[in-house]
């Protein structure tokens, strides 16, 4: 049975240690969302300052038609990206849920092993006892017998 567990508890390593690397993979996913997100973001601040610079030059009705629907396309991309958003959430938290789970049950397998053990430390310390307690039994009786015989 013990072999069992150690296979077991082999195992359960080896799943939390690859969660852990998923849960790691994801938030890395999340930070790379966010710069990339922050980015857009402040390259549509410096295209809307670049639109009002120009704009104090004059632009034709074509130009700034042309400037605005870009800009109406930097609007709809970061909404797009912000939409993503809760994918990355929920990746995180995912793998932050299933890490806990397999985590939870590598402790179980370590916990059986310990009291495994435990109870064989105990087992070993009444065979250990038992044994001394025949032996001084023996002995005394020797003695007795030794002291009768005298």
């Amino acid at each position: 049975m013990e072999n069992a567990l150690d296979f077991l508890l082999d195992q359960s390593k080896e799943r939390e240690e690859q969660a852990v690397l998923a849960l790691n993979t994801a938030r890395v996913e999340l930070e790379n969302y966010y710069d990339q997100l922050s980015q857009i973001e402040q390259y549509r601040l410096d295209y809307c300052q670049q639109l009002i610079d120009r704009g104090k030059s004059g632009l034709t009705a074509s130009e700034y038609s042309h400037l605005n629907r870009f800009l109406t396309q930097l609007d709809e991309t970061l909404a797009k990206q912000k939409q993503a958003e809760n994918h990355f959430k929920s990746q995180v938290e995912n793998c932050q849920q299933h890490w806990m789970e397999v985590r939870k049950q590598r402790r179980s397998y370590e916990w059986m092993l310990e009291k495994k053990q435990t109870e064989r430390q105990k087992q070993l310390a009444r065979k250990e006892q038992q044994q001394l307690d025949e032996f001084s039994t023996l002995q005394f009786s020797r003695n007795k017998a030794n002291r009768d015989s005298f």
